[in-house]
């Protein structure tokens, strides 16, 4: 398969979506020919910078592949980590572009927007003679099980509670809710509140309070999260970026606390089951949620937003609506891409059900062994192996844990399979270095919001 005159060869290929160009593929053959040296950093918060060297071709002829290729790049530092300030070395050409296409009008508007709001700062790109050095602050967290806790984990569709005493849940509670359609944050202000209160009912006190949701949290803070799609930007500083904090405070005080991102917390409670570190997961649902615990057992603070981060480099990949960008993992690890391959399969879905009840449709094919739904499945499995590859280049990790409604079932399985498979055939070099399993028992009973709960250390 030929992308800009760059030649990527594969021994397996999705059986629905032949034209799919792994992302890593194609970075490994734009690199074995590219010898002009420019370096990419990304200014993130608190004077944390994410710091890569790498190689273009630097000749008019491959000007286009140079482009491609470094705006990826981007695009993926962006994404996997956050940020709000690009340094550039080694080449004003390179410099121009980006500028060209990440601001107002451009074609990365999107992530310049996003990424200027999520850090309260302007968006900027500096052409620099040599680029600031990476500089992490990770953060030990999680694992602790002293005291009375109480462990919030919030979703799109429910919120869970635990009550957790010296490590053993006491008590737990899941309950419905809408907080996606509200646009009144006093709605989502009210749940978290009573949530809380049910679980401390339960304890003779609350020593310590974690939270687990959907969002991009910075210092306990919610800069952007989808559980408050609908509450008017005007509101949203003053009523959804500290809601947790105040929630918290307003009921119990001046209680430790801390919150993080649901795929964080998933991460941890993988590892929690595991009794082991380096773990990714990978949740496969309405979206594709991501956490990471790195060596340590520590937690980054980076985004680790990988919906948004590209895996498909073919011109023809599917577009994701909200953020208008083609070949991001959102739309090949979600209920998007069952969606987006069924057709292709010959499996007629009724347009008039949501995307949930799509997917239980295949499901139910797949249920029955039908070799359409098998295609569908089978081609996410070639995506994920390939993918994994590239997310052990980008994380380095160990275990890889896949979760959400998308692993349920033959299905499932079968995506697994596939994945361990290409892995194999295409990527021998990482055989013994990269685990991907589905979560046991074990992990199951750890559990979101008992894992969120042990996020906070108590200071005596």
């Amino acid at each position: 398969m030929d992308r800009f005159g760059i030649n990527v060869e594969l021994k397996h290929t999705p059986p629905l979506d032949p034209g799919f160009i792994p992302l890593m593929r194609f970075n490994r053959a734009f690199l074995a020919a590219a010898k002009k040296p420019v370096g990419i950093a990304v200014e993130r918060a608190d004077g944390q910078m994410a710091s890569c060297q790498t190689f273009i071709h630097g000749t008019p002829e491959m000007e286009a592949a140079d482009h491609y290729y470094i705006e990826r790049l981007v695009k993926t530092i962006l994404w996997m980590k956050g940020g709000f300030k690009i340094y550039v070395s080694g080449d004003a050409g390179v410099f121009e572009y980006l500028k060209s296409v990440y601001c107002a009008g451009g074609q990365q508007e999107f992530d310049w927007d996003y990424m200027a709001d999520v850090f309260e700062h302007p968006f900027e790109i500096v052409l620099v003679d040599d680029i600031p050095a990476a500089k992490d602050a990770p953060k030990a967290i999680g694992g602790h099980m002293e005291g009375c806790r109480i462990g919030f984990d919030a979703g799109g569709s429910d919120r869970k509670v635990s009550a957790v005493i010296d490590g053993e849940t006491v008590y737990s509670e899941e309950v419905v809710w809408f907080p996606k359609t509200n646009s009144d944050p006093d709605y989502h202000y009210d749940g978290i509140v009573s949530a809380l209160k049910s679980a401390a009912e339960h304890m003779p006190r609350v020593d310590a309070v974690g939270v687990s949701s959907a969002g991009v949290f910075i210092n306990n803070r919610t800069m952007n999260a989808s559980l408050f799609l609908k509450v008017p930007k005007e509101i949203y500083s003053e009523k959804v970026k500290d809601i947790y904090i105040r929630a918290i405070r307003d009921t119990f005080g001046d209680v430790p606390y801390c919150v993080i991102n649901d795929g964080d917390v998933s991460a941890l409670a993988g590892a929690m089951s595991l009794n082991d570190n380096s773990v990714l997961g990978i949740a496969m649902g309405t979206s594709e949620a991501v956490g990471y615990v790195d060596e340590e057992g520590r937690i980054t603070g980076w985004l680790n937003e990988l919906a948004f981060v590209p895996v498909d480099a073919q011109p023809g990949a599917m577009r994701d609506e909200w953020s208008g960008d083609i070949g991001c993992g959102v739309k090949y690890f979600s209920q998007d891409g069952v969606i987006k391959l069924a057709p292709r399969a010959g499996i007629e879905l009724d347009e008039s059900a949501s995307p949930a009840e799509k997917l239980k449709a295949v499901q139910k094919l797949m249920a029955e062994d039908d070799p359409r739904a098998a295609q569908v499945y089978e081609s996410i499995g070639v995506y994920l192996g390939h993918t994994l590859a590239y997310y052990f280049d980008l994380y380095g990790c160990r275990h890889v844990l896949l979760l959400g409604r998308v692993m349920s079932g033959k299905g499932g399985d079968l995506i697994l399979d596939t994945a361990k498979k290409v892995l194999a055939d295409e990527y021998p070099e990482l055989d013994g270095k990269i685990v991907p399993e589905l979560p046991d028992e074990k992990f199951r009973r750890v559990g979101q919001s008992m894992a969120a709960a042990s996020l906070p250390e108590i200071t005596k």
